[in-house]
């Protein structure tokens, strides 16, 4: 008695895709959710709230007012009188300012910041946060 082992059906030489494409989907879903976060800064003020608001890039120059009147020019804590030598230290080419003030922040502080960017011939922004609710 003899078994014979061979059968009239091809190989399968192809394979199915599918268990591929669903892994190249959630990793798509994965750096999608993943790289919508807005970058948070380290240093905390509460910005004023307006109708809509301009995101912040890396080709701005970034100056913090806080609560308590302390400058910051890119994460590095000035003084008023150093605000002027750490702008134009920082520049690298950049034409734009961005002002993150504190609300609490004086008209003061902001002209300080103001008059400096206008003396470098920058161009001068503010942040600010949309407010979710109408204005009155």
């Amino acid at each position: 008695m003899s078994l014979d082992f061979s059968t009239d059906k091809k190989l399968l030489v192809t394979f199915s895709l599918a268990g591929l494409a669903d892994i190249v989907f959630l990793l798509l879903i994965f750096f999608l959710l993943t790289s919508s976060f807005i970058p948070q800064f380290g240093i905390q003020v509460n910005l004023p709230r307006t109708d809509s608001s301009a995101l912040t890039d890396a080709q701005y120059i970034s100056v913090i007012i806080t609560r308590d009147g302390t400058y910051y020019v890119e994460q590095t804590p000035v003084t008023r009188s150093e605000l002027l030598d750490a702008v134009q230290r920082s520049l690298n080419g950049r034409s734009t300012l961005v002002l993150r003030a504190d609300e609490d922040a004086t008209v003061g502080q902001f002209a300080a910041v103001a008059s400096i960017a206008r003396a470098l011939n920058l161009r001068f922004l503010m942040a600010t946060e949309r407010d979710t609710g109408r204005l009155p």
